[in-house]
């Protein structure tokens, strides 16, 4: 009874805090971004803004500035992005980084011209380090250079943490920069060209099985290890971390768990009842060897623990799939 109280009060205070502002979200039509407005509107937040690229694209100063100024927003939360795996990484380094680093340093700036009491920046696990030791702390960000198939885009997210800071330094700006780990979920990208891990191994099972293949191919080895994060669970990050965090500091978001590839490609096949080889292709890239999150720092700092396990995550992704598969595949929203 008394945590049922404590909740509720939680809850009131939550609601309190988002009801009367108004909140840009770049990137609010994608995959976590529509999670983070779902939550948005679940904490009774009446302004959500979420600019769409036909109206303003925000490589564009004069359009960020435009979306300011019809906007009005309190707060930004950044997460527009140009993202894929790892395979989307080698074919655009150049566009990854570019798109990335503009859209982002501009809407930093133009939120500190306009007087933005509060801007979200949510990074990326590619950041760090490609020998980080694992679990890779905060403080270990800058301790050398990215894996080289990410570091185009890892490196391009990573300088708002330095802007972050330094705008609080010199103009007592209020900003944040998150680090989250590898997300998925239902709704989650499904092109084999451009998708992550997850998503990618879902599909090839499920369409193994129903072309009756008998092998999927897997890049790589087998042998890195990985951490997930359910993106229900990151949105939430994100808005803990928005309403109870004020500091340049970078703070990881990850569920503080791995798993080795080669044991996810088995899982997701028991998963989706695929029962044929699993072949690996060494001539891919495995990528970075080791990837875990320190994540004490997110609940410490503003309470954040992840709730969603991983096979009851993929179980739900997977059914989401399954259901809107032929949508996926025609292309569409």
């Amino acid at each position: 009874m008394v945590r049922t109280i404590v909740d509720e009060e939680n809850a009131m205070s939550v609601s309190s805090f988002w009801s009367d502002r108004r909140i840009v979200v770049t990137g609010g039509g994608g995959f976590l971004g529509s999670y983070v407005v779902e939550k948005l509107n679940e904490r009774g937040c009446k302004n959500i803004i979420v600019p769409r690229i036909e109206e303003y694209d925000l490589r564009d100063a004069g359009a960020i500035q435009r979306l300011y100024r019809e906007a009005r927003p309190d707060i930004v939360i950044h997460l527009a992005a140009v993202v894929g795996g790892i395979g989307a990484n080698r074919l655009n380094p150049g566009k990854f980084f570019y798109d990335n680093a503009i859209m982002g340093i501009q809407l930093m700036e133009y939120a500190r011209q306009m007087a933005v009491k509060k801007f979200v920046a949510i990074g990326t696990i590619c950041a760090y380090p490609k020998f980080t030791p694992a679990p890779f702390r905060e403080e270990n960000l800058w301790n050398g250079y990215p894996e080289e198939t990410n570091a185009p885009y890892g490196i391009a997210k990573k300088i708002l943490q330095v802007q972050s800071a330094g705008y609080r330094e010199q103009y007592g700006f209020n900003s944040i920069f998150l680090l989250p780990v590898n997300l998925y979920g239902p709704r989650d990208n499904f092109d084999l060209e451009s998708s992550h891990v997850i998503p990618a191994l879902i599909r090839k099972c499920l369409e193994a099985n129903e072309s009756g293949a008998k092998q999927i191919v897997c890049w790589g080895d087998g042998s890195p290890t990985r951490e997930f994060l359910y993106v229900e669970d990151a949105a939430e990050a994100i808005l803990l971390a928005a309403e109870r965090y004020d500091k340049s500091d970078p703070v990881n978001i990850g569920a503080g768990f791995e798993i080795r590839i080669r044991d996810l490609v088995e899982l997701i096949a028991r998963l989706t009842n695929f029962h044929g080889k699993i072949a690996w292709d060494p001539s891919k890239p495995n990528g970075q060897h080791r990837r875990l999150l320190d994540v004490s720092k997110a609940e410490k700092e503003f309470g954040f623990r992840a709730k969603v396990g991983l096979e009851g995550g993929l179980r739900r992704t997977i059914a989401w799939y399954k259901v809107h598969s032929s949508a996926v595949h025609a292309g569409a929203p």
